[in-house]
């Protein structure tokens, strides 16, 4: 339908070279859109070009930045300009977990979750700014957590920074709805990816918990953020403004 379809449009997506970040990537490139990856780990990043190039013919540049530096910002959206024209869409999708209690958690291990998770999402919204409303609008879109909403007494900073998240978005849309740029939030459940594999490991038993409380029976794959993505991103959703969609099985509703 024309009203999902993002033929034309650029859309950088931090952190998406796997997992959540991937499957955003993927769902944008189906519906038509130019992918800008952007993340630390280049070799990982032109394995995830590569493969939306194979499987979805999706025009793709690689940026190799660190988002919670403001320089290595400013200049991943200045080459996405250069070398493709514009930035129709934001995915602040990038982000990290260090899981241990407050009362264990140092002061630089704190600052690492609220750089990667919280301050790049800032950063990466104001650089993009002026590129949209040059444009006449845009779509940004930031990856909160089940934790936006539940407390974790394991990761602390991480919850922290998904709660704000969520504030966040809610400011900036109220900022800049004058210039026609929506600004949503998406709060994944339970995915599985490697920062989850990782706290499978680390969360004796949590696998088994967080199953047993998802009435759809499993946890999510990638592919699952797709549609939400697609939506948020689109002509579709231009009414929608400053909200926080779970996308999570029915995990949120259930006891």
């Amino acid at each position: 339908m024309k009203l999902f379809d993002l033929t034309g449009k650029v859309a950088i997506v931090t952190g998406g070279n796997g997992g959540i970040g991937l499957g955003i990537a993927e769902g944008l490139a189906l519906a038509g859109a130019k992918i800008v990856i952007v993340g630390r780990n280049a070799e990982k990043s032109e394995g995830a070009a590569k493969h939306l190039k194979d499987t979805l013919n999706a025009e793709t540049l690689v940026v190799t930045a660190d988002v919670g530096v403001e320089k290595d910002v400013e200049r991943a959206v200045a080459e996405a300009v250069e070398r493709l024209g514009r930035v129709d869409i934001l995915f602040n999708n990038a982000g990290t977990n260090i899981r241990k209690p407050a009362h264990e958690l140092s002061l630089a291990e704190w600052n690492t979750v609220m750089d990667v998770n919280l301050t790049s999402t800032f950063l990466m919204s104001k650089a993009v700014y002026p590129a949209m409303k040059r444009a006449g609008g845009g779509k940004i879109i930031n990856i909160g957590s089940m934790t936006s909403i539940f407390g974790a007494g394991f990761a602390p900073a991480y919850a922290t920074t998904k709660g704000g998240i969520v504030q966040l978005t809610k400011s900036l849309a109220l900022s800049w709805a004058v210039d026609n740029i929506q600004v949503n939030a998406i709060l994944p459940g339970w995915f599985v990816t490697d920062l989850t594999n990782k706290a499978r490991n680390e969360v004796p038993g949590l696998y088994e918990r967080v199953l047993a409380r998802i009435p759809q029976g499993r946890w999510a794959r990638g592919s699952d953020m797709s549609g939400t993505a697609i939506w948020l991103s689109s002509r579709a959703s231009d009414y929608v403004t400053g909200t926080a969609i779970p996308v999570d099985g029915g995990y949120a509703s259930s006891l």
